[in-house]
């Protein structure tokens, strides 16, 4: 099975390798270190600290993996300035129809994706509906609630 391409800002794959640093560096080891602490109090079976340990062990071997492949997949989204159609790495401004407040996402890759930020995937929902429309353009999108309707106000 072939690892998809995995678009991402020069920012977040930064921060991807700083977490895979910290993740094999710092908590690996630490995580280690507890293993071998856990397995010379003896008696596995009954050990708590030790099934304990090996499960985080598992769960952070996992993260490492998952992480390595974004980075091994990663293509970087070049913002190289101003553009009149929404593509990855633009920030658009929009609102939905009946409502009077503006709303902001960036659009980046499913990796960095944190709707909280205002950072929405390519790949969701809103995204994907924005993604080769203009200025001016209403944009229909299908939600859980039902269809919404936005207007694009800005691409930055």
């Amino acid at each position: 099975m072939q690892d998809e391409v995995t678009y991402v800002t020069a920012e977040g794959l930064e921060e991807l390798q700083r977490e895979l640093a910290n993740l094999k560096e710092v908590k690996r080891p630490e995580l280690a270190q507890r293993l071998k602490e856990a397995v010379a109090m003896g008696d596995l079976k009954e050990n708590a600290d030790y099934h304990d340990t090996r499960e985080q062990m598992a769960l952070l071997d996992g993260r490492i993996n998952h992480v390595e492949a974004i980075l091994r997949n990663a293509v970087i989204i070049e913002n190289d300035g101003p553009s009149d159609v929404v593509r990855i790495g633009s920030k658009v401004t929009m609102r939905e129809d009946g409502e009077e407040e503006d709303e902001i996402y960036t659009i980046v890759g499913a990796a960095e994706a944190n709707p909280r930020e205002g950072r929405i995937s390519q790949k969701s929902p809103i995204g994907s509906a924005l993604i080769g429309h203009k200025k001016g353009d209403k944009v229909r999108v299908e939600t859980p609630n039902g269809y919404v309707v936005f207007k694009i106000r800005k691409i930055e």
